[in-house]
Parts: structure tokens; C-alpha cells; sequence
């Protein structure tokens, strides 16, 4: 027995070039969305994802993954700017379930709850929000050493107390073990501006070709039914 399949598409010659103007628009709005982020804590670059079908699909055939490599790093010498020099992110209690993100922007609220600056819980290495026992009359009294542990200074005993590790976890909410968090510092985008621009520009020459072609095809079309007008 033998069985043939085949995939057929059938398309007018108008639909190709409009829908190849969608994708690129698609594709320059995920460039532009980089470009918006560059200076946003903790924004991790988009990369486009071109299905081997996008001519046919238009722009449903684009999606997006993560560039998740570490972006810059800067010192703000505030004792809850918290940033990660490893791949790895916080998690965050929000009222649609744990987010995780890479904005360390923190703060302390009078119960002594770590929250970020949504006011979600920052969680632990157990999972459970992070919650001082004693709440300090200025925030230069609590340490965060690399690892993520929290410690609180306690004038009555003049001694630094524990309270929870920071929970840093991969994308799949595995624990990272080392995740290198640097208290007194932000990490901001890891989009390279330069390398935007670069990358749109032939996405931009593309647009424009397929626009051209679109505007000829119409006028085209525009004087097959002036001249079949004229001759009924």
C-alpha cells in the first residue's frame, strides 16, 4: 500500500505582500518593545521566533522566547536594591499566583513584610513570604550577603539576626544554589540598543518592498476594472 499526502496553500497575488507587511510589523513591534525596555529594571530582551510557515500564517506565525542572559548591573547603594548576577529570578506572591521577576526594587512595610514595589510578598527559599521579626528604624540595619540571606541588626543584643534566604529560582522554579545576589545594586535591561536598530532595519527595507508591490498590484487591479468598465 502506499499513501501520498501533500499540503497545498492557494493564495492571491494581493494577500502575499499584505501579509508579509503584517508579519514585519509584527516583528518590528517586538523590537520596539526591546528599545522601550532598554532602561527598565530587571527587563529581559524579546527574541523573535519565525515559523518556517510565516508567509502563510502572517503574523500568527511569529512568537517570542526569553533572552535571559544577564543585563547591566548598576550600584544604587540602597540596602534593598537587590540584583542577581546569575540567570535566576525572585518570586513574588501576586494575587494571580507566584510571578518571578528580575526587578530586586524591595521595601519594608511597618508589619516588617518584604514587599516589591507593587506591594507583592517577596518570597523565600521555602516558599513562604519574607517577614522580619523586628522591624529596624532604618533599612542600612539589615544585610543580604550573596546567597540571599536576610539578616536584621538588633540594637537590645547588638548582634545581626537571621531572618530567611531570598528565593532565587531558575524558569522552571528550581532553587538556584548560587545565585550571587549583590545587595545596594539594580540590574537593568540586557538589550543592546545598537544591535536593535540594526536588526529592524531589514525587516523596515522588507515592509517597504512588500508595500510597493502591494500599491502596484492595487493600481493594477484599479485599471483591469476601469478598462472593463468601459467596455461593457
Amino acid at each position: 500500500m502506499k499513501i501520498n499526502g501533500s499540503v497545498q496553500y492557494n493564495n492571491d497575488g494581493m494577500r502575499i505582500p499584505l501579509k508579509a507587511m503584517q508579519t514585519q510589523s509584527r516583528l518590528i513591534s517586538i523590537h520596539n518593545e526591546n528599545v522601550t525596555g532598554f532602561d527598565k529594571v530587571g527587563y529581559q530582551r524579546k527574541e523573535a521566533v519565525v515559523s518556517s510557515f510565516s508567509e502563510y500564517l502572517g503574523p500568527d506565525g511569529i512568537s517570542t522566547s526569553i533572552d535571559d542572559k544577564v543585563g547591566r548591573i548598576n550600584m544604587t547603594k540602597k540596602p534593598l536594591d537587590l540584583a542577581i548576577a546569575q540567570k535566576g529570578y525572585f518570586q513574588v506572591e501576586t494575587d494571580n499566583g507566584i510571578k518571578l521577576t528580575r526587578d530586586g526594587r524591595f521595601k519594608i512595610d511597618k508589619d516588617g513584610n518584604l514587599l516589591t514595589l507593587e506591594d507583592f510578598k517577596v518570597l523565600s527559599d521555602s516558599g513562604m513570604p519574607i517577614k522580619l521579626h523586628l522591624v529596624p528604624d532604618t533599612v542600612e540595619k539589615i544585610k543580604i550577603d550573596s546567597d540571599g540571606a536576610l539578616r536584621v541588626f538588633n540594637d537590645k543584643t547588638g548582634k545581626l539576626e537571621g531572618v530567611a534566604t531570598v528565593g532565587v529560582v531558575d524558569a522552571n522554579g528550581v532553587l538556584v544554589e548560587k545565585p550571587d545576589v549583590k545587595q545596594g545594586y539594580l540590574e537593568y535591561s540586557n538589550v543592546a540598543m545598537q544591535n536593535e536598530f540594526i536588526e529592524m532595519m531589514p525587516v523596515i527595507r522588507n515592509f517597504e518592498a512588500n508595500r510597493n508591490m502591494f500599491l502596484i498590484q492595487n493600481q493594477n487591479l484599479q485599471k483591469l476594472i476601469s478598462q472593463l468598465g468601459s467596455t461593457s
